[in-house]
């Protein structure tokens, strides 16, 4: 075996596993019970998506893919932190997945303006 076949098979097999992994999280999308569930399966989506960027830049030998991997990894961490923090800001807890009391409380107390 060669070098370019090994190589040919690797990416193969690559795309092969990431389009069976992006059907199975589309799947946890679908059917997530709770928030939080959806939450990470689209940020294993952003992963997924990277994984296939770096496997067609490997297959093509065009480098600037990995660039446009890397914008979409900071984009994709980036939207998940606001998700999370979206979830906090909800009050949302992973085992009910309903607002807690105290989040309630709070979300309906008015803020304090300080002066400037």
């Amino acid at each position: 075996m060669s070098a370019s076949s090994i190589l040919s098979f690797s990416t193969t097999f690559a795309l092969v596993t990431l389009s069976l992994g992006l059907l199975l999280t589309v799947g946890r999308i679908v059917r997530g019970p709770t928030l939080p569930d959806r939450v990470l399966g689209l940020d294993m989506l952003v992963a997924i998506a990277i994984g296939f960027i770096a496997v067609i830049a490997i297959r093509s030998g065009f480098n600037l893919y990995i660039d446009i991997a890397i914008a979409l990894s900071l984009v994709g961490f980036l939207a998940t932190v606001a998700f999370a923090r979206f979830i906090l800001a909800r009050g949302l807890s992973p085992e009910s997945g309903r607002a807690s009391g105290k989040a309630l409380a709070t979300a309906r107390r008015p803020r304090k303006r300080g002066r400037r």
